[in-house]
């Protein structure tokens, strides 16, 4: 299908818009903006700055994608926001274009589902198939894996990462990384138990879950240090490719500053 541009849209000439987009009334498209093909924009959504957006993209009323980053610092540099295929975002959400301070690009994958008011902010980077619910909050530079679902209402500390396959319960104060594969809660948010209901959704074996359910429960609830914790699953036969991944993020995650592995990024 063709194109159609409402009337009332505003879209600078210069925009790159692709094959079978429906731009509705009152949007804006800024100049150096791309829409990739089959994207849907519904009135009212707001794309602007050096912002590249793939395909079969869409996005409700009251969307802002490439804004500037809400940094004092920021010094109006072209940085950029880059978006993959397949997302949808809902009512007033929001993603910011990158600050000055890391590779100067947000950005945010592919088969996410964004839900009403959720705030992607600068530099973030999101991966595939993540689901934020109403209201999820993102500071500056976090990172989210793959899989990972956000309950309303979160929030995410800026330079925190959340691994993949994790689950973050709502209202949640996420401070510290969240360790792939766990489910996350509280203020401050703790990993309290393997994310089984997704583990078994995306195929995971039952020794595969097993095998986690030990890892957490040895560095969560026995404490008894990460390398005792890798002898102990050797030995029952547990140190399996999934486990050893959950146990180099808290290694790495340890190695950092104030439970964020990302914080050493952090100018002090």
């Amino acid at each position: 299908m063709p194109t159609y541009v409402d009337s009332r849209a505003a879209v600078d000439p210069r925009a790159r818009i692709g094959e079978d987009v429906h731009i509705g009334p009152f949007c804006v498209v800024g100049p150096h903006v791309e829409i990739g093909r089959g994207c849907r924009l519904e009135n009212n959504v707001t794309i602007t700055g050096h912002t590249t957006i793939g395909e079969y993209n869409h996005f409700y009323p009251g969307v802002v994608i490439g804004a500037p980053p809400q940094d004092l610092s920021y010094q109006g540099t072209d940085t950029r926001v880059q978006i993959g295929d397949h997302n949808v975002f809902r009512e007033s959400v929001t993603v910011n274009r990158a600050s000055e301070k890391e590779e100067g690009v947000t950005i945010v994958g592919s088969h996410g589902f964004f839900m009403a008011c959720s705030h992607i902010a600068h530099d973030c980077r999101v991966g595939d198939y993540v689901v934020t619910a109403n209201g999820v909050l993102m500071g500056g530079h976090v990172h989210i894996h793959d899989h990972v679902t956000l309950s309303g209402a979160t929030a995410i500390h800026h330079f925190a990462t959340v691994g993949a396959f994790a689950f973050v319960s709502g209202m949640s104060r996420v401070l510290h990384d969240v360790p792939p594969f766990m489910l996350a809660d509280g203020s401050p948010a703790r990993a309290r138990c393997v994310n089984v209901v997704a583990l078994k959704r995306n195929n995971f074996s039952q020794d595969q879950i097993r095998a986690l359910a030990e890892a957490h429960r040895l560095v969560y609830r026995a404490k008894v240090g990460l390398d005792q914790a890798r002898e102990i699953l050797r030995a029952n036969r547990q140190l399996i490719p999934v486990v050893n991944h959950m146990l180099s993020f808290v290694q790495t995650q340890l190695e950092g500053r104030h439970g964020r592995a990302r914080d050493r990024r952090r100018a002090a």
